[in-house]
């Protein structure tokens, strides 16, 4: 077995282990960096991403939207000096209600993000005195509007988005959002890392030594035999499979996965509008179903589930270049936690709950539930923390850190993710939202209290 030393191995190469990668490149006095995955980069997750992107974070403070913030400048950067090589777009996300009980709560989550940084909040009730909305770019995001649009006037709403259901009464277009392509932003900051000197070795962590409390070698299975890497730093970026690398470190971490999954259809009647942003129904639901259908699945005790409440969240995005009709549809109706299993298992039923929960935001949808038409669903694992944000920073062994969680926002934090965790491990001035992301917040009962206090702070 040959021995080869390292100043820094990464292990895994998804968009998290690539953005790790390229930032500890551009640190001074750190040499030669290892980034390990049996896979081809950014193929695991990284590649089942929605792609979208928010600065709509609210929560018990503001740590999660500055890191967000900090993201997506390092994203505008990128595609600007690549020539909007990124694709990156602002159409927003649009939360939308049809609940008359649930507005308070938009509306609050509206003043919410405001307060806490994510731009100002303009309010239009139907009034001529209400501030201009500015409609969105569909193709780039330079001089596009930041804040948010709370959109309070029902009629309004459907002169604007004549597509939504009638039944709507408010919503919330967040303005700094909307969606790049994530295989481009890791092309590029895999680009830059290997003209920097970062080697890719494919191959498999099989063990990592970690004598006397530290980290002292890696050791991976390679085609033809093993390959041992020797080196005083260790990154577990390993996406969903973060645990098992954990465990070789002799640490448990409190880290879960939840299986998303997402469809793309084709839309041929042209229902949804090209120029749309990324919509989502706010509200649980029921799923339409006639009478007779409803009557057939309640006599089976494997299909009345499909009777029961579906909680919100239901929401689509368009894809593709102009001429396209592809339209991306997902709902996480399923949010418990499961062992990480690849390939994913089979879920026959999705295609049509997504559907038939997609027409209660878009009625237009039904026509396609007469004959499904065509569609393809893949997906990945939302690995993640009780509350939502993510881990970066040491782990308990000496030399051993973490860039993990990024559940559902690993390509729209990746950018910032990375960079924190390189001054991490270079020992750089931290940013101040640096402590709500380290591992050894949970050793504080404080944060334990403030746990039980707020719940989980993420949101579609």
């Amino acid at each position: 077995m040959s021995v080869q030393h390292a100043d820094v191995v990464i292990c895994g190469a998804g968009i998290a282990g690539v953005s790790a990668a390229y930032h500890l490149a551009l640190q001074p006095g750190i040499g030669h960096i290892v980034l390990v995955d049996e896979r081809p980069p950014l193929t695991l997750t990284s590649d089942k991403s929605t792609e979208a992107y928010r600065n709509w974070w609210p929560g018990p403070d503001d740590a999660m939207l500055r890191l967000m913030n900090r993201s997506i400048d390092l994203l505008e950067q990128l595609d600007t000096a690549s020539a909007h090589r990124l694709n990156l777009n602002r159409r927003g996300y649009l939360y939308v209600t049809g609940n008359p009980a649930a507005v308070p709560a938009l509306v609050a989550s509206a003043q919410l993000g405001a307060q806490l940084g994510a731009g100002p909040l303009r309010v239009h009730g139907g009034s001529v005195h209400d501030p201009v909305y500015v409609p969105g770019n569909a193709e780039h995001w330079q001089e596009q509007p930041d804040g948010a649009d709370l959109l309070l006037d029902p009629a309004w709403i459907l002169r604007r988005f004549p597509y939504l259901n009638p039944a709507s009464l408010a919503a919330l277009h967040v303005r700094r959002a909307g969606w790049f392509s994530g295989q481009q932003l890791g092309m590029i900051l895999l680009e830059q890392a290997r003209a920097r000197g970062v080697q890719l070795l494919t191959g498999h962590v099989d063990s990592i030594d970690t004598r006397g409390g530290r980290v002292r070698s890696v050791r991976v299975k390679v085609a033809g035999g093993e390959q041992e890497l020797a080196t005083p730093v260790l990154v577990n970026a390993a996406g969903p499979l973060v645990n098992s690398v954990a465990a070789q470190l002799g640490l448990t971490l409190p880290i879960f996965s939840e299986l998303h999954r997402k469809m793309a259809l084709e839309d041929r009647f042209g229902i949804l509008p090209r120029e749309a942003p990324l919509v989502i129904w706010e509200d649980a639901q029921q799923l339409p179903w006639s009478a007779e259908e409803r009557a057939a699945l309640a006599e089976s005790a494997e299909t009345q589930p499909l009777l029961a409440p579906f909680p919100g969240g239901v929401h689509f995005r368009p894809e593709g270049r102009p001429g396209s009709q592809t339209v991306l549809m997902l709902w996480a109706y399923h949010s418990e936690p499961v062992p990480p299993l690849l390939p994913l298992p089979a879920d026959p039923e999705f295609p049509e709950i997504v559907l038939r929960g997609m027409t209660t935001l878009v009625p237009g949808l039904a026509a396609y539930l007469e004959k499904l038409p065509k569609v393809s669903v893949d997906g990945g694992y939302y690995t993640k923390t009780r509350e939502n944000r993510p881990l970066i920073g040491p782990l308990p062994v000496q030399g051993a850190y973490i860039l993990a969680a990024l559940s559902g926002y690993g390509l729209m934090a990746a950018c910032a993710s990375g960079e924190l965790l390189a001054a991490h491990v270079a020992g750089r001035t931290l940013p101040g939202y640096a402590p709500a992301f380290v591992p050894s917040r949970y050793e504080d009962p404080a944060y334990q209290r403030k746990l039980e206090a707020w719940g989980a702070t993420g949101q579609l």
